[in-house]
């Protein structure tokens, strides 16, 4: 989504004008993708972590636009609701300690950017969803003051036509309405990039739908939604309904939802980008003047905005991404599902399982989607998010088991495999991915933690419900500074 866009009016003839350019930027990209002019050389990997902002009593701070400007770091950024801010890491190889790299640089910026958040009286957290956020935190006034979010929530609404409807059973049910899009800011996310070829794109692809259940099983970090506890990982769940366009007839005729899985194995990049065009009608139709033939006939390289911006407003969980970097595009597979926390160490582990994971599952010899249902994948996935390290999956040659199974058999000597073919360095190697080891040993990821802690305090210390949801977030916080990989944190 990264464009400006100023508040505006959309018309019949711009809906028409934009409908034609966007398929006309996928033919360009098609001809792209035929004369390999895609930089491959030297692939890098990326980052981005949405981060809550808090005060004193825990409780969101809307305060992002006075937090940035006190920051004043062009890496930190604004998202949906004022008590969000978003960090992108520069873009870094992941041969020898590149690893360590990220994990230095975003603890460096990260103590930096607090400093002097604190200074005005916020504090960030790095989190899936915030316990302490309120149905009353979420409203039209907690947008950031960026027109586009505006502009997104009023198109949302107007293809839905109604309030959206929030309904999650888990431990215990959720149902309420929402009439804005406000709810999809209690969801903060980790995003994973991997620029890979034209070529190679398919198996990433696949590779990242196969690896996603396991991923969110370990990684799962959002308990709590509005004081109930739902899903191990509730951030999917609500990110699926708090961005639907979709009225209960629409979805009855099976039309496909903006936040989305997907339906099927890919064999090209192109497959995801002409779905994008031939399934969702644009949200924000804003044409560019670059004529995209034009500028590939004369030898340069198109922006393919209107082609980018759509795929913007489409919001898979692992989402193809093109881009233009001094003047050479690239293409990336932009892997969404993780929430962000709980420390810099867990994230870069969660990082370097998947980067190798997925390289191994890429680069074998027979396909893993070759040996599996698309739905299967999909089942995982949502099972994964509900049940977190408790759930059970299905893989191919090993039926039904528990995930914590899958990846310690399984998944973890794939990730070791990849990252020793990215070239990082072997104690790197091991230090991250004994993290991942021992979370399935232990049983503990973020939201265990806030889980074993929430109960810990209503039981033990008689607290209510709100009280206690405060607490887990003023104990969390000074945890996530230390550190130290969460399947140490204590309970008591």
């Amino acid at each position: 989504m990264g464009e400006e866009i100023g508040a505006r009016q959309f018309s019949r003839a711009d809906r028409a004008a934009y409908r034609q350019k966007v398929r006309r930027c996928l033919d360009v990209f098609a001809e792209m993708l035929r004369e390999a002019r895609f930089d491959t050389d030297r692939p890098m990997t990326g980052l981005e972590i949405e981060l809550n902002l808090v005060d004193a009593a825990a409780m969101p701070a809307m305060r992002n636009a006075d937090v940035l400007a006190a920051i004043a770091d062009p890496a930190f950024q604004t998202e949906l609701g004022q008590f969000n801010v978003e960090i992108n890491v520069a873009p870094r190889r992941l041969t020898g300690t590149g690893t360590a790299d990220f994990e230095k640089h975003v603890r460096a910026s990260l103590n930096a950017a607090e400093e002097k958040a604190q200074d005005i009286g916020a504090h960030m957290v790095m989190i899936g969803i915030l316990p302490t956020l309120r149905p009353n935190h979420l409203t039209a006034e907690a947008l950031s003051a960026n027109p586009r979010y505006a502009l997104l929530n009023e198109q949302i609404f107007a293809a839905r036509g109604e309030d959206l409807a929030i309904k999650i059973s888990g431990v215990e049910r959720l149902a309420t309405t929402a009439d804005t899009i406000t709810p999809e800011a209690a969801c903060t996310s980790t995003q994973f990039h991997l620029q890979v070829s034209p070529a190679q794109f398919a198996a990433y692809w696949n590779a990242a739908q196969c690896l996603a259940a396991a991923q969110v099983a370990l990684g799962a970090n959002a308990p709590f939604l509005f004081g109930r506890e739902l899903w191990r990982e509730t951030r999917i769940p609500l990110f699926e309904q708090a961005t639907d366009t979709r009225s209960e007839e629409i979805k009855a005729q099976g039309v496909r939802p903006r936040v989305w899985f997907g339906e099927r194995w890919i064999t090209s990049v192109f497959d995801l980008f002409e779905e994008n065009v031939r399934y969702f009608p644009a949200l924000l139709p804003v044409c560019d003047e670059e004529d995209p033939a034009d500028t590939l006939a004369r030898g340069d390289i198109p922006s393919l905005a209107e082609l980018r911006l759509h795929n913007g407003t489409v919001y898979r969980w692992n989402r193809p991404v093109y881009d233009v970097v001094h003047g050479r595009p690239h293409l990336r597979v932009e892997n969404r599902v993780l929430p962000a926390g709980p420390t810099v160490l867990d994230t870069i582990a969660n990082g370097a399982f998947y980067f190798g994971a997925a390289r191994a599952l890429a680069e074998a010899d027979r396909p893993l989607w070759s040996q599996m249902s698309f739905s299967a994948a999909e089942e995982n996935f949502h099972a994964c998010a509900q049940h977190g390290l408790a759930a059970q999956v299905f893989w191919p040659g090993l039926g039904y088991l528990p995930v914590s199974e899958l990846v310690l058999r399984r998944l973890l000597p794939l990730a070791h495999e990849g990252l020793d073919r990215w070239g990082v360095d072997p104690a790197e190697r091991d230090r991250l991915l004994s993290i991942i080891e021992q979370r399935c040993l232990t049983g503990r990821n973020g939201a265990t933690w806030q889980v074993e802690t929430l109960h810990s305090l209503e039981e033990r210390d008689n607290q209510d419900r709100p009280a206690a949801l405060a607490e887990v977030v003023q104990r969390y916080i000074p945890l996530m500074h230390s550190n130290r990989p969460v399947h140490e944190w204590p309970v008591d």
